[in-house]
């Protein structure tokens, strides 16, 4: 090679080495601006991306986020109406264009395999060049309790520079410097009390230059960040407004039901439709093959619901049952057990030699731990509308990827994304379900049978519930170790079930998944208990059904797993669970403060007032961290007089989660995940055996009733931090808090979900230490 030549290839390439380097230097691009035009009605002006105002005086904050109950909605608008003074009773939300300044970065950022007490600078340097890459490849997404802290500073600087930009204009009117000027209530200020509205200033303030760094309000000025605020979406919902994924109506709209392959994953050998075209209404019948983790089936488009599922009832269809007939699911969970006994896992956090502090440890206690895996149960059964008109798509859906959906919806209809538009409703339950996109998938392919036409597939409950991409089962084991004076010296916690990362990069975006998956075992590796020494590492195990995103993900059960173990370890101690946590927490304050909260709060270390059938109760704690957050709950539970049924009466709930945006969703938020943790941690169990899910319907799997709701009391304790993650938090402690106050009250200790008495417990007294 001559030296020229040379020259030239290690010169271009420290071109491009140097232009790596600064572009991984650079903060993440600017979120303020979309790449196409906001659509604006008459009198209406976008600001920048994410809000539009009129001339009457309506502010509309763009969402892009799903609400799924959780009143995303309201908080997120209440950060960008802050910003701009905006007079809240003329503030709306509208769900956003699908734009990349909308995508999820802080969920991405957060799903780093790391601990958060790692070295803050290789920690820091992951999180930058995760966000710079998210930024430009990621995704439209509303999950991992990432909402408000995705968009704290996005939404903030949104309604900053709208302000700026109509304090601008105002001076200019009147002959003053910006400076000269205020703003409250929708409304420009002057120095003399002059005033203009913003609707008087939209049209011309809307052409201004963009201000290139807006200042934000320091946490003082705030008028609506930190206040209790009524939900923006409370009245739609009220008087049947708010439009569901289910309430899409389009003119001239059909229906499909489905007949899904009983076997997970399986797809349609032959069918005969001949019955189906007997019955009224009937205009098409179309098999589909598993799509995006989905399993195959036949379905009928007909003029009524009804008539639909009538014809897909008459169907007769031969099944071709797939890879997972056979399949047993509590074979698969004794087959996890065996796993733990022969493969030591990815160990996400190492501290010291565990294995020798175990065998120097006087004392030793072990315990296998067990979940099932769980369905998504949400109230809104699955449905999605779309209408194919040959070069173009429409998509009406309940999701919280609404990228993902698009890209579903254009493959199955053989069209590029581009000619895909996607109408996000509001969803009456996510909690991860509506991260999947084989629903979608599916409509679009059966849609595309019927041209010119939009139709509706609704799946009935039993198909919503048996065709999920379930929560994992998981198995974990533990061994603990105890000084003579009852100090922990050792922790060593190996878990094993499916892993959902993996699964989800394959079917929803066809790449490879490989590497470690933090979902895995977060709620194990990844909370703030000081060790002496440790190893907390976890098994992979292929096979099974599909698995997805559940609420809380790995910490709804590795929480379980690790709060009641180190129960069991205070009792061998002989500490009380209490003093045993904080014994643990010297160098976290955070933690410790929030356990005292939760202690004070419940009088711990009294005994706690009975039932109000006479019925003794006992109390038990739980501490976790999760999305950024530290919760501590302490639940009151009694058993019925049948002396076997669990009754739980109250919860006392303290969550530090950094600044709060609005107080009073962060306490419904608390209860929503207590109470949908506790129906899991008492009823939920997916059965499955021969490929085939057993449960049903809401008499298989029931939710709380409204007389066996707890009393729940939610401590929020004040904090300036960056704001955290609310939507999961308050589920993870809630099933070891109940485990663990049963023990105190009958000795039993329970190590398998969901929580069963096996048999009647004699009447007994909760001795002092163990409340």
């Amino acid at each position: 090679m001559s030296s020229t030549r040379r020259k030239f290839i290690l010169g271009s390439l420290g071109g491009i080495g140097a232009l790596v380097v600064g572009w991984s230097v650079m903060p993440p691009r600017q979120r303020l601006t979309t790449g196409s035009p906001l659509p604006t009605s008459p009198g209406e002006q976008a600001f920048n991306g994410w809000v539009k105002l009129a001339r009457d005086g309506s502010v509309t904050v763009m969402l892009a986020k799903s609400e799924m109950g959780q009143g995303v909605s309201t908080s997120l608008a209440m950060l960008l109406a802050d910003e701009l003074d905006a007079d809240w009773s003329k503030v709306q939300v509208e769900a956003s264009p699908i734009d990349r300044i909308y995508n999820n970065i802080s969920m991405v950022v957060d799903g780093l395999p790391v601990h958060p007490d790692t070295d803050h600078l290789v920690l820091d340097a992951a999180r930058w060049m995760t966000a710079k890459t998210m930024r430009e490849i990621g995704v439209m997404a509303t999950g991992g309790s990432s909402s408000i802290k995705d968009l704290w500073l996005p939404m903030r600087q949104a309604g900053a520079s709208a302000r700026e930009m109509l304090v601008a204009t105002a001076a200019r009117r009147w002959g003053l410097t910006p400076t000269d000027c205020r703003t409250e209530a929708s409304e420009v200020v002057a120095a003399d009390g002059r005033r203009l509205a913003y609707g008087d200033l939209v049209d011309e303030a809307a052409g201004g230059p963009l201000p290139r760094r807006p200042r934000l309000k320091a946490p003082q000025e705030f008028r609506l960040i930190g206040q209790p605020t009524r939900r923006i979406d409370a009245a739609a919902k009220l008087d049947g407004r708010a439009r569901f994924g289910i309430d899409a109506l389009p003119d001239g709209l059909l229906y499909a039901a489905v007949r899904l392959c009983p076997t997970l994953g399986g797809r349609v050998a032959s069918f005969d439709e001949a019955a189906a075209h007997q019955q009224p209404g009937v205009r098409t019948v179309t098999r589909f093959d598993p799509l995006a983790g989905g399993t195959g089936g036949v379905a009928v488009v007909a003029d009524h619901p009804w008539h639909a599922r009538q014809a897909a009832d008459a169907l007769a269809i031969e099944w071709d049952h797939g890879p997972l007939q056979g399949f047993d699911s509590q074979a698969f969970m004794d087959g996890l057990s065996r796993t733990l006994d022969q493969e030591k896992g990815y160990a996400y956090f190492r501290r010291g030699d565990v294995q020798q502090a175990l065998a120097a440890a006087p004392r030793r206690v072990s315990a296998e731990y067990r979940a099932p895996y769980l369905a998504h149960a949400a109230l809104e059964p699955i449905n999605c509308t779309v209408r194919f008109d040959q070069d173009r798509a429409m998509v009406w859906v309940s999701t919280q990827v609404p990228g993902l959906a698009r890209k579903a919806a254009a493959e199955a209809l053989g069209l590029p994304a581009a000619a895909v538009d996607v109408q996000v409703l509001q969803l009456g339950g996510g909690f991860g379900r509506r991260l999947e996109v084989d629903f979608i998938a599916q409509a679009a392919a059966i849609a595309r049978a019927v041209p010119g036409q939009p139709v509706q597939t609704i799946w009935t409950r039993e198909q919503d519930t048996r065709h999920d991409l379930f929560r994992p089962a998981c198995v974990a084991r533990f061994e603990a170790g105890l000084d003579e004076q009852g100090r922990l010296t050792a922790w060593n916690n190996t878990s094993a079930s499916p892993s959902i990362v993996p699964q989800a990069l394959r079917r929803l975006f066809g790449l490879p998944g490989r590497g470690p998956d933090k979902t895995a075992s977060e709620g194990a590796f990844d909370q703030a208990y000081e060790w002496p020494t440790a190893r907390i590492a976890h098994v992979n195990v292929a096979g099974g059904p599909q698995v997805g995103f559940w609420r809380a993900v790995g910490h709804s059960h590795q929480a379980f797993f690790k709060e009641c173990f180190l129960d069991e370890v205070a009792h061998a101690a002989g500490a009380d669970p209490m003093a045993f946590r904080e014994a643990l927490l010297k160098a976290h304050p955070r933690q410790r403060r929030v356990l005292r909260a939760a202690a004070e709060a419940a009088s711990w270390g009294q005994t706690p007032p009975p039932a109000p059938d006479g019925a003794t109760t006992a109390l038990g704690v739980a501490l976790h961290d999760s999305f950024g957050s530290s919760v501590a709950q302490i639940a009151q539970v009694s058993l019925a007089p049948d002396r076997q049924s669990i009754r739980v009466h109250r919860v006392w709930c303290a969550i530090d989660c950094g600044t709060v945006v609005n107080p009073a969703g962060v306490r419904q938020q608390m209860e929503s995940g207590i109470l949908y943790g506790l129906s899991a941690a008492l009823y939920g169990q997916i059965d499955i055996v021969d490929g085939q899910v057993r449960t049903g319907n809401f008499h298989d799997q029931p939710v709380l009733r409204l007389n066996e709701a707890p009393e729940v009391e939610c401590l929020i304790l004040p904090s300036q931090a960056h704001p955290e993650g609310v939507g999961e938090p308050g589920l993870p402690p809630i099933a070891p808090a109940v485990a663990n106050a049963l023990f105190a009250l009958t000795g039993q200790r329970l190590r398998q979900l969901p929580l069963k008495l096996s048999a009647p417990v004699p009447a007994m007294t909760p001795t002092q230490e163990r409340t």
